[in-house]
């Protein structure tokens, strides 16, 4: 008696099973796999410091951006200008913003400094506290070099 095989002589799926299961197995790894990696390090609450900034409940924020003629101030989203900005604090004021308010100021770094002195004491002018927040540079720009140590 002679054995003969029923299978088709190119049987395609049974070579496309082992790599379904390989792709299987890679799938699983890399599902599973940040949950075996051990977490290193200690948490650490550090002490308050005088040094550190407060958090603010409800900060009032002005950016500053560079323009020609006149610079381009941002309050909270809006667009606006000196005169609607000096408006807008008004009103806050007389709608009895809190005395604890907080002006937060971010200049970048092409606005020039005349501009940021005069919206700082427009702001101080009002009875806002003010805190400058930081400065945004572009990346290369001189404040992200390190410093040279000769």
């Amino acid at each position: 008696m002679k054995l003969e095989m029923t299978l088709p002589e190119r049987p395609g799926f049974l070579h496309a099973v082992p790599l379904l299961n390989i792709f299987a197995m890679v799938q699983l790894f890399f599902l599973l796999g940040p949950s075996l990696v051990w977490q290193s390090g200690v948490a650490v609450d550090l002490p308050p410091s005088r040094f550190q900034m407060e958090r603010f409940e409800t900060p009032l924020v002005v950016t500053l951006g560079p323009g020609e003629p006149t610079p381009r101030i941002h309050f909270a989203r809006d667009s606006v200008t000196l005169v609607e900005l000096s408006e807008r604090l008004d009103k806050l004021r007389e709608n009895g913003a809190q005395t604890k308010s907080i002006v937060l100021l971010q200049t970048d770094i092409g606005t020039s400094v005349g501009v940021e002195r005069q919206v700082t004491e427009m702001i101080l002018a009002k009875g806002f506290r003010l805190a400058l927040v930081g400065i945004n540079t572009p990346p290369g720009s001189y404040r992200h070099q390190k410093p040279i140590i000769e």
